[in-house]
């Protein structure tokens, strides 16, 4: 059996790694709810910063892999899994960032296609 780095592995399960309870994206406990009944005026402000701060984290997850990739082959890193799970998570986060963008897009095109 192999043995597999703690912080990918974490990565599946649901209440760990970025999307757990300690999470900072759209949605999470620190982060406003998208789309709320109670609060329709400001519903779509705290929504697009939501998204707007997921971004950013995503973007920080990309330049922090892309750095350690750097390090890995400058020599200054020579652990590979720490690599290795940098790189998956910042692939993870992308996925679900460009599934979440699709997923609007859908939506709009439904709603833009609904007849008066």
């Amino acid at each position: 059996m192999a043995n597999f780095n703690p912080n990918v592995s974490g990565l599946s399960h649901p209440m760990k790694g970025p999307w757990g309870p300690n999470a900072t994206g759209p949605g999470s406990p620190g982060m406003p709810k998208l789309g709320g009944p109670d609060d329709e005026k400001s519903g779509f402000a705290d929504a697009v910063k939501g998204i707007e701060n997921y971004i950013s984290k995503v973007d920080d997850l990309q330049e922090s892999s892309d750095m350690s990739i750097k390090d890995l082959l400058s020599g200054k890193n020579e652990d590979i899994t720490s690599v290795v799970s940098a790189v998956a998570k910042a692939d993870m986060s992308f996925k679900l960032l460009v599934g979440v963008r699709n997923k609007l897009i859908e939506a709009y095109k439904q709603t833009m296609n609904m007849p008066l």
